[in-house]
């Protein structure tokens, strides 16, 4: 499976808290829901909407999982919303339970496994493996060589610091744009894929 990162991030390489005030305060952060007044349904929504109509799964990191979980079984009856349900689902955690997976369709990755359990899917034959928000899994993965594309849709706004899925570890990884398009409120919607090194 292709493993494919779509982000909504700032200018300054924020992803922290995207869609509201309350989703991820970590750190003080304060400017939650930022990309609100960037979206727009065609562009934006349509990149988002391309990227999960490709998914075969979905992996998420515990907190986006929670909140994802908190929000979309209660929005059924949207045909997106029915997509995100029914869509098989793999969470990393260290901390949930299989008794804590109420979100229809989703399996355990146990942290501590999670690096080869993740190279085991990204190994099999099939579809996109779609990772939405989760910084911290997204890092990892990046640092392990484990992503596909990156799909990146950045907002004109600078957050100020907040939370990143790039890794600071000092390592150099070159991407290739293989597509981009603008959006008439000035957001960005690129994909890259790493460049093999030779």
């Amino acid at each position: 499976m292709r493993i494919v990162i779509s982000e909504f991030m700032t200018l300054d390489g924020v992803v922290q808290a995207p869609g509201g005030a309350e989703e991820d305060t970590d750190g003080g952060f304060a400017h939650g829901g930022w990309s609100h007044p960037f979206f727009d349904p065609e562009i934006v929504g349509g990149a988002f909407a391309e990227a999960t109509s490709k998914a075969e799964a979905l992996l998420f990191g515990r907190r986006t999982w929670q909140t994802m979980a908190g929000a979309w079984p209660e929005r059924a009856g949207d045909p997106f919303a029915d997509r995100m349900n029914e869509i098989p689902k793999h969470v990393v955690s260290r901390t949930l339970t299989e008794s804590d997976l109420t979100w229809n369709n989703t399996a355990l990755v146990p942290g501590d496994d999670a690096v080869d359990r993740i190279r085991e899917l990204h190994e099999r034959e099939g579809g996109d493996l779609l990772v939405m928000g989760s910084p911290t899994l997204v890092r990892t993965l990046l640092a392990e060589g484990l992503v596909d594309e990156l799909r990146l849709m950045i907002m004109p706004v600078l957050a100020g610091g907040g939370k990143s899925i790039f890794p600071a570890d000092g390592g150099l990884r070159t991407l290739e744009l293989v597509y981009t398009v603008t959006s008439p409120n000035g957001v960005n919607v690129c994909t890259y894929r790493p460049v093999a090194k030779a």
